[in-house]
């Protein structure tokens, strides 16, 4: 490529000379091409070491003028054909031009000039596009990757890092590539070359650790080997990328969502220095998830930018040092020191933003004033002016009343920001409001069915009473509501527990789930009305469960209570058809109704789902195996001892599952389970593992002793029916576990505080950040186990239906999903999700389109047809596409295949025969099959017509009187599986014949037996054209009648001829690569062969004396229009007969052909792209020189 004029002092340092004229050298480094001795393994070497820029583009051109010592660089190439185009067109434009200039500045100057102007032109179409320019070194390393790897454009770089690969105990210095789907790594030393490429959705670990042997190394390991890396200048940015872009990739794995650039990134203040657009939008995720996850907002916030800062806090009379966040809807704050303050400002309830006066006690105060006339200072601001403005234009932003351009079908977690006084937004809310009548719609079940019991003044009421007021007092020092100061204190309030009547309010609170709601009014009204009266098998499953949902509690034991349930979960599942429902999903949504109001119980439910418990609830409830891995890292880290023997019994994963789906309700009394609630929505997942930790400590002396896993879950499920709740004030549940499970002698019973407060003090140091990053690692493992196990549960499946051996299967399905991932991430004429549907059964739920099948026929399929493969392809994948959606599963590929493979001569011959017949012809292809349709049934008289039309209406009648019972037997005849004979296959014409000639003449064409296996296709040809004329002149004169016959012309003595010829010439036509001269002796040999085995022999000796000057003459296409008979056509026990009476034809059919090596040859494929890529620029070099 041309690039802007740059000085080179020396020109022969490292670069040797191969061709000058008086004005330009081209050059090429050294090293690079074949030879070069040691001095180019050294140069290659350092080239790779350096990050030189010479490894990408190995040519260039330099300006040199007589007087000046000064080179100008002004082209460079990757291969001597890009070099040699520029070359050329300077020797042609500039040269003669340089050449009449007088003085060597000018002539400097003008070539500079030129270059540049050609540079400006070709960037003039990139400036149109939002597209964000890479600095120049990172552009010249992405290209590097593609070149290196064989990388389509499609394939963006993300960041790229100098580092040691460990080959054995031998370090590899090298450059390590990190795209968005593959970890690329090359080194190039003194000859030794390696090259790794591993694909994301291939990994299944990830560790950052230091030994004595790999001093802070990074470890990627995949299903069959590991790699180490190390020697990395900063090892915890590379391995953070790693950790996202890996992310990434089991996401698409899980539910088939590929990665998508953000291309309204705010734009960096400065440029950044060989950091990629790519990458920023990586740190930009990265943040972005860290601040909603630490003030639980929802997915669409995007983090603005955040400054140091300090805010007066009126409850303790400081100003606390911390961080201030701005995002697109909120103002957040965080204190350095932890759970000393954090606060959240909905933009939408702010009315005055102002700068204070400064002073030397308060520099560069703002203050923030709230429509419910609450007042924040925050000071110590570096850049006032600047934030004061960005906050002024999120303000703008968000509109005064935008409930009525909320979407109720927008998608899932992108709410709409809106500002509104709280008259205005409870009485759009009321207009909008799913059923005012509803008892459900104002008040929780509890409230409900308390409302008319008489006043309780026992001691538990009072200290229900007390909690209350200090609650109350918490509210009018730290606030109430979404902008309340939230503080250690909040806390231990809530670690004493919160009060019945408020727990609907700060569930709702300290989820997120009150912005949700607030920013979507009517959103849940609307969602009931269009989920009313839908059926799916969601809807289906909730109907099954809703009276299993607490049926000891009154409030679920009549209608009002279960229609509730009903509404709320059959909403979720129309919002979010991508979990639509999951067991336990109705224990924790009834739990909700006893506090809140549906429409709040909603927005908790889908706070739960979607951000606070991520992937628990899908169709394989991946996060919550993700935890239970979790919770066994902890056991390990926390208890080793119990670890150990809990893993010997197998209890762990057993007993973790149900306590995290449902959060300790379905194994714990109501009244106890309640509070470890109210804790988890505050501190989120986080409590439960405590809990479920201080739990295994306090049985730890008996689990021990234990010898089964029926004892150890004997013990532990007595010890949880005993966690019972003695402060609280409704009457006690009964716990149905618990009445199965007591025996004659309970154990003691346990205080939930007391176990609370023990899991806090025993275990409280863990922290939410580790527990994501141990999530992370636990996600790897059990998505790609989940993959194997669907893996392995496909080939289970396909054994009974193809001859395949289990390991080819397994080869063959990674393969088969290998494309299709591929198709996600570099694109596709279709979409992925469009071809991914994990409620299908595994065998169906990876689906391949036209390109892919091909691509996967040409290396797979043991049918090699040369430039007729495509052809082909495109026919099997018609006729295996039986739903006609354009798609292929894996099951339809491998029966396919497998037919090809594994079948008999007879099956392999009807697919061959199946492919020339429609619907494999495409209607192009079978326009002469259309033609002769129409022949045939033009000729039918009117009066014929009628009377079949007049059946019809005759049978439509009787249709009408029919029962019930003859659909269903006509149903069940549909459904019984037919089973296909050859006489059920269609005829073939004349075209289809010849079609199917030309297909299995280039079959042949890399056969050691080629002109033997071409001699009996000839022959089986003119054989079948007899047939067919002599079949065509049978039906005709059984057809025709008298007067038909006496108008038809006689028969042309010479049409036999003509139609051989015109397959011969077909045959001819198709023919790749034409056989070489033979010896007069292999001709009279082969020739005396023919005619002794044949009766028309003379049909093949004429195929073969086909010259190619006939094959030229008159144009093929007119000569087909004007021969081709629509009367003619065989059946396939003729084409099986003629076939079968070829010896050489009946050995190529019954071969056994082994799979093994086209699977070889397909993994092999990039490798072999890469060396070709590598090894044309020598074959170019050879040429040219």
């Amino acid at each position: 490529m041309w690039i802007n004029p740059e000085e080179v002092l020396l020109a022969g340092a490292l670069w040797v000379s191969e061709r000058a004229n008086p004005f330009f050298i081209l050059q090429r480094r050294r090293g690079h091409g074949r030879g070069g001795g040691l001095s180019g393994l050294l140069v290659g070497t350092l080239d790779v070491v350096l990050d030189s820029s010479a490894r990408v583009a190995p040519y260039r051109i330099l300006l040199q003028t007589a007087d000046s010592q000064i080179y100008w660089n002004v082209a460079c190439g990757s291969s001597r054909r890009e070099i040699t185009d520029h070359w050329e067109w300077l020797e042609s434009n500039l040269l003669q031009t340089i050449s009449i200039f007088d003085n060597d500045e000018d002539v400097t100057t003008f070539v500079k000039g030129k270059i540049s102007g050609i540079i400006a032109e070709e960037n003039r179409p990139k400036q149109g596009e939002d597209q964000e320019e890479d600095c120049g070194k990172f552009r010249e390393a992405e290209l590097k990757m593609r070149r290196l790897f064989g990388m389509p454009d499609e394939e963006k770089l993300v960041n790229y890092y100098s580092c040691s690969y460990w080959k054995g105990r031998v370090p590899r210095q090298g450059w390590l590539y990190l795209s968005v789907n593959h970890l690329c790594f090359y080194s190039f030393l003194l000859g030794k070359e390696v090259t790794l490429v591993v694909q994301w959705m291939e990994v299944t670990q990830l560790e950052k650790n230091a030994t004595l042997v790999f001093p802070e190394s990074v470890r990627v390991s995949t299903r069959h080997t590991e790699h180490f890396f190390s020697m990395f200048l900063n090892i915890n940015d590379t391995f953070k990328l790693m950790e996202q872009l890996a992310n990434i990739a089991m996401r698409q794995l899980l539910d088939n969502e590929a990665f998508a650039a953000d291309r309204s990134l705010p734009k960096p203040s400065k440029t950044l220095k060989n950091v990629s657009a790519l990458k920023r939008d990586f740190d930009a995720r990265a943040k972005n998830e860290r601040y909603r996850t630490m003030f639980r907002l929802t997915q669409d916030e995007r983090l603005d930018g955040h400054t140091d800062c300090t805010l007066w806090t009126p409850f303790a009379k400081m100003h606390v040092v911390g961080q201030l966040f701005i995002s697109n809807n909120y103002i957040c704050f965080n204190s350095r020191e932890e759970d000393l303050c954090q606060l959240i400002i909905p933009l939408r309830e702010v009315s005055i933003v102002e700068k204070a006066d400064s002073s030397s006690v308060l520099p560069c105060p703002v203050s923030i004033s709230t429509k419910n006339k609450m007042n924040f200072l925050f000071a110590n601001l570096k850049d006032r002016d600047f934030l004061v403005q960005r906050i002024s234009d999120f303000l703008q932003r968000t509109p005064d009343n935008s409930w009525g351009d909320t979407s109720p079908l927008s998608p899932i977690g992108h709410s709409a920001s809106s500002s509104a006084s709280s008259a205005e937004s409870e009485s759009v809310h009321r207009g909008r409001q799913y059923h005012l009548g509803l008892p459900t719609a104002s008040q929780g079940l509890l409230q409900l069915y308390h409302r008319n019991a008489p006043e309780d003044l026992g001691p538990k009421a009072m200290k229900e009473k007390m909690k209350e007021e200090a609650w109350n007092i918490h509210f009018s020092e730290f606030g109430r509501g979404v902008c309340m100061y939230r503080t250690s204190r909040t806390r231990e309030l809530i670690l004493n527990g919160i009060p019945e009547r408020l727990r609907g309010e700060l569930w709702l609170l300290f989820s997120g789930a009150q912005n949700e709601m607030a920013t979507h009014p009517g959103y849940y009204g609307d969602l009931v009305e269009q989920a009313m009266g839908m059926c799916s098998l969601a809807t289906e499953e909730i109907e099954r469960d809703l009276h299993r949902s607490m049926p000891e509690h009154r409030a679920f034991q009549n209608e009002t209570g279960i229609a509730a349930l009903r509404r709320v979960l059959t909403s979720y599942a129309h919002r979010n058809p991508g979990i639509g429902y999951c067991q336990a999903m109705n224990i924790v949504t009834s739990v909700l109704l006893l506090y809140c109001p549906e429409e709040e119980a909603f927005w908790l439910l889908v706070a739960l789902c979607e951000r606070m418990l991520p992937d628990y609830y899908n169709t394989r409830v991946v996060g919550a195996l993700v935890d239970q891995g979790v919770f066994e890292d902890l056991t390990r880290a926390f208890l080793p001892l119990l670890y150990e023997h809990m893993q010997e019994l197998g209890v762990i994963s057993t007993i973790s599952l149900s306590w995290f789906l449902t959060l300790f309700l379905s194994v714990m009394p109501f009244d106890s389970a309640v509070l470890l609630v109210d804790c988890f929505f505050y501190e989120g997942i986080k409590v439960i593992f405590q809990v479920a930790l201080a739990v295994l400590h306090d049985n730890m002396d008996a689990l021990l002793s234990c010898s089964d896993e029926g004892e150890a879950m004997t013990i532990l499920g007595r010890y949880l029916d005993n966690v019972v709740n003695k402060q609280t004030v409704a009457p006690p549940i009964p716990h149905l576990h618990a009445l199965l499970t007591s025996g004659d002698d309970p154990p003691p019973e346990i205080d939930i505080f007391d176990l609370i407060k023990s899991s806090y003090e025993k275990f409280g140091t863990l922290r939410s950040d580790v527990i994501e990053q141990m999530r992370f690692k636990q996600r790897l493992k059990v998505i790609q186990s989940l993959e194997d196990t669907a893996k392995r549960s496909v080939v289970r499946a396909m054994m009974t239906e193809s001859a395949f051996s289990i390991e080819e299967l397994e080869e063959l399905y990674c393969l088969f999903k290998s494309k299709h991932m591929t198709s996600c991430y570099w694109g596709s004429s279709s979409s992925a999700a469009e071809r991914h549907d994990p409620s299908l059964p595994y065998l169906e739920q990876y689906r391949i389109d036209p390109v892919q099948f091909t691509q996967l026929f040409t290396v797979l399929a043991p049918w090699v047809c040369g430039g007729h493969t495509t052809t082909l392809s495109a026919r099997l994948f018609r006729l295996l596409d039986q739903n006609q959606d354009g798609l292929v599963n894996f099951k339809e590929f491998i029966t396919g295949l497998s037919g090809m493979y594994h079948g008999d001569m007879t099956e392999k011959l009807k697919l061959l025969y199946k492919l020339h017949l429609p619907p494999a012809l495409c209607p192009e292809e079978a326009e002469s099959a259309l033609e002769a349709t129409h022949f045939f049934t033009q000729d039918v008289p009117r009066g014929d017509e009628e009377k079949d039309g007049g059946g019809d209406s005759e049978e439509k009648k009787e249709e009408k009187v029919k029962d019930y019972r003859y659909y269903l037997r006509m149903w069940a005849k549909e459904k019984e599986p037919k089973s296909e004979t050859i006489k059920d296959l269609p005829r073939m014409n004349q075209e289809q014949f010849i079609d199917l000639c030309k297909t299995l003449y280039n079959m042949f064409s890399e056969e050691p037996l080629e002109q033997q296996l071409y001699h009996s296709i000839a022959t089986v040809a003119s054989l079948l054209l007899r047939i067919g004329e002599v079949g065509k002149k049978f039906n005709n004169g059984s057809k025709k009648s008298d007067s038909a016959a006496a108008q038809a012309p006689p028969p042309d003595p010479q049409r036999e001829e003509s139609d051989e010829s015109q397959v011969c010439q077909a045959l001819a036509d198709a023919q790749l690569e034409p056989a070489g001269p033979q010896t007069s002796e292999e001709e009279t040999k082969d020739d005396t062969s023919v005619s002794s085995n044949s009766v028309v022999s003379s049909g093949s000796l004429q195929c073969e004396d086909i010259t190619d000057d006939t094959v030229l003459i008159g144009g093929g296409e007119q000569r087909r229009g004007s021969v081709l008979d629509v009367d003619w056509s065989i059946t396939f026990e003729q084409v099986l007969a003629s076939l079968l009476t070829e010896p050489p034809l009946v050995d190529y059919f019954e071969r056994k052909r082994d799979i093994q090596i086209k699977m070889a040859a397909c993994k092999a494929q990039r490798a072999v792209e890469r060396q070709t890529s590598s090894t044309s620029d020598h074959e170019l070099s050879q040429h040219s020189i």
